[in-house]
């Protein structure tokens, strides 16, 4: 279970840091999204800073578990999160936030078990 962990702990730690990175820089997409879904511009670098420290939290994970656990735990409430916001404005353009919800929900169970 634990090599299970680090694979998907991993990619979905590289995913976080990417999209941190995107937002950070204001990429015209995740703008687009963001706005989509009412989020006010001034709250980007908050959502990018949640991001990265769960991307940093779900690596040192695969040496302190239960840091991996809250990060895990962390990532699948931000991304249940998104997926809510999406429904509340009635986007139905809501996949990647539901696919990496269950890939953060496949992590906090990987590493709860490993």
């Amino acid at each position: 279970m634990f090599i299970a962990y680090a694979v998907v702990g991993g990619l979905l730690a590289l995913a976080l840091a990417a999209s941190a990175t995107f937002t950070l820089q204001r990429n015209d997409q995740v703008v687009a999204s963001m706005r989509k879904v009412e989020v006010p511009d001034s709250w980007l670098p908050r959502l990018a800073t949640l991001k990265a420290a769960g991307a940093l939290g779900l690596v040192a994970g695969l040496w302190v578990t239960p840091l991996g656990v809250a990060a895990a735990v962390g990532v699948t409430l931000y991304f249940i999160g998104a997926v809510i916001s999406h429904l509340r404005v009635k986007d139905h353009d809501l996949a990647p936030a539901a696919v990496l919800t269950l890939v953060a929900v496949a992590a906090l169970v990987l590493r709860v078990l490993a």
